[in-house]
C-alpha cells in the first residue's frame, strides 16, 4: 500500500521565507556569474559554451554510468557514428544530449524559452532526447516487466511502476496528476529572482522524486536545470555546466546520490516544516546544490580568466610543430575582440602579407580559428585535443 498519494506529497515544494544561508547563495550565485558573462566577448564566450556543452554531455552521461569519451562526442556531432553496439549508443545518448541543450540555449537567447517546469516543455525534454534513439535504448526490462518506453510519455500503466534505491515514486496512474501539480508549484512566472534560483534545486528533487518517466528522469532533470538557470539569469549564457557540479560533488564523487536520498525523507515532527516531506533536508538539499553550483562558477572564471587564457593559447602554439609563433597574435586577437577580418592579419602578426595569409590559413586548418564562410571574419574555436592544454581539469579526455 503506498502512503500518501496526493499530488501534495512532494510538499515542501519550495522554501518560504528564504532562510538567511540561503539568500546569501543565491545573491553571491548570481554576484558570479554576472562577472563571468562580462568576462569574455559574446564571441569568444559562445565558443567556450559549445565546450562547456560538451562537458555537461560529459559529466551528465557520467552520472549515469556512462563514459563516453569526449572524442566521441565529437565525432558523433559529426556523424561518424562506431559500429552498431553499445558505443554506438552512447555516442547517439550523447549526441542527443547536445542537441537539446544547444536548443534550449537557443530558445533563451530569443526570449523564446517556456516555463521550464512546465509539463509540455519536460516532456519536449524527454521527446526530443529520445528522437533518434535506437530500440536498445527505448527497451525497458526489470524483474516482472518489459516494455518499450515512448519518448514523451508518463509513466501510465501499472508495469511502469518503479522503486529507486529505498524510494518508491508515485504510482503510474498517478503521474500526471503530480506533475500538474509540479508544474504550479514550481512557474516562474510567480517567482522573483531569487525564488527561481533557489527553485533550480528544490525542484530538481522533487521532479527525481516523482519519476515521470520510465527512463531519462535524470538527464532531464538536468537539462531543466540548466533551462532555469538560464531563465533565471544565472547561467552566464552556458559558460558553466551544473552537471560537472554533481557528478564530482563538493569533496566526494558520491555526494549528489546522498543528498537526493536525504532529501527524500520524510518530515521529522512539528519542527519540520508542515508537508510531507522534511523541511530541514529540503534546505541542506538546496544549500549542497547551491554551493556545488558557485563552486563550479568559480572553477570556470579561473579557467576562463582573459589573462590566463591567452597564456596557455600561447604555449599551445610555442608547443605546436605546426604553428609559427606569430599565430598567437591572431589567437590573442581573435580572444579580446570576438572575430576580426582575414584581411587584417599583416597588422596584427606585423607579417607581408603573404605570409601572413599563411598563418592564418594554418592557424585556421589547425581548428583554432573558424568562420561561417571561407572569406568571413574569424573567431576562436576550441577543438577537443586542445582541450588538455587549454582547460586543463575540464575533464578527462581519455
Amino acid at each position: 500500500m503506498r502512503v500518501q498519494e496526493t499530488s501534495a506529497r512532494i510538499e515542501p515544494a519550495r522554501i518560504e521565507p528564504i532562510p538567511g544561508p540561503l539568500a546569501d547563495r543565491v545573491a553571491d550565485l548570481a554576484t558570479k556569474t554576472v562577472l563571468l558573462d562580462r568576462r569574455l566577448h559574446p564571441k569568444t564566450a559562445a565558443s567556450l559554451a559549445d565546450v562547456v556543452c560538451v562537458m555537461n554531455t560529459y559529466y551528465s552521461n557520467l552520472i549515469e554510468g556512462h563514459h563516453t569519451l569526449p572524442r566521441d562526442i565529437e565525432n558523433a556531432l559529426a556523424g561518424e557514428l562506431s559500429p552498431e553496439g553499445e558505443r554506438r549508443d552512447l555516442q547517439l545518448e550523447a549526441a542527443a544530449h547536445v542537441r537539446v541543450q544547444k536548443e534550449i540555449e537557443r530558445l533563451a537567447e530569443t526570449n523564446a524559452l517556456p516555463e521550464p517546469a512546465s509539463r509540455e516543455f519536460l516532456r519536449w525534454i524527454h521527446r526530443e532526447f529520445y528522437r533518434d534513439a535506437p530500440d536498445s535504448m527505448l527497451d525497458i526490462h526489470d524483474a516482472t516487466h518489459e516494455f518499450r518506453m515512448v519518448p514523451g510519455e508518463w509513466r501510465n500503466s501499472r508495469k511502469h511502476d518503479v522503486m529507486v534505491g529505498r524510494h518508491v515514486p508515485p504510482s503510474s496512474e498517478r503521474v500526471a496528476e503530480f506533475m500538474a501539480y509540479f508544474e504550479n508549484r514550481y512557474r516562474f512566472e510567480k517567482m522573483g529572482t531569487a525564488a527561481r534560483v533557489l527553485a533550480m534545486a528544490s525542484a530538481h528533487h522533487r521532479f527525481n522524486y516523482i519519476h515521470p518517466f520510465p527512463d531519462g528522469n535524470g538527464r532531464v532533470s538536468r537539462l531543466m536545470s540548466h533551462a532555469m538557470a538560464l531563465h533565471a539569469g544565472v547561467a552566464a549564457h552556458g559558460l558553466w555546466s551544473v552537471s560537472r557540479g554533481l557528478a564530482r560533488g563538493l569533496s566526494s564523487r558520491t555526494e549528489y546520490k546522498t543528498m537526493m536520498d536525504r532529501a527524500d525523507s520524510p518530515r521529522a515532527g512539528d519542527l519540520d516544516g508542515r508537508g510531507n516531506l522534511s523541511l530541514r533536508a529540503l534546505i541542506e538539499f538546496s544549500e549542497w546544490f547551491l554551493d556545488v553550483c558557485i563552486d563550479q562558477v568559480d572553477f570556470m572564471s579561473n579557467l576562463f580568466d582573459l589573462d590566463n587564457l591567452s597564456r596557455r593559447l600561447a604555449n599551445y602554439v610555442k608547443q605546436s610543430e605546426h604553428l609559427r609563433a606569430e599565430s598567437t597574435a591572431l589567437l590573442d586577437e581573435a580572444l579580446r575582440r570576438g572575430e576580426f577580418e582575414r584581411g587584417e592579419a599583416p597588422r596584427i602578426t606585423g607579417l607581408p602579407e603573404r605570409t601572413a595569409r599563411r598563418v592564418l590559413v594554418d592557424t585556421v586548418d589547425a581548428g583554432l580559428l573558424q568562420s561561417q564562410t571561407p572569406k568571413g571574419a574569424v573567431s576562436l574555436r576550441f577543438p577537443v585535443d586542445t582541450l588538455d592544454a587549454l582547460f586543463p581539469r575540464l575533464y578527462p579526455l581519455s
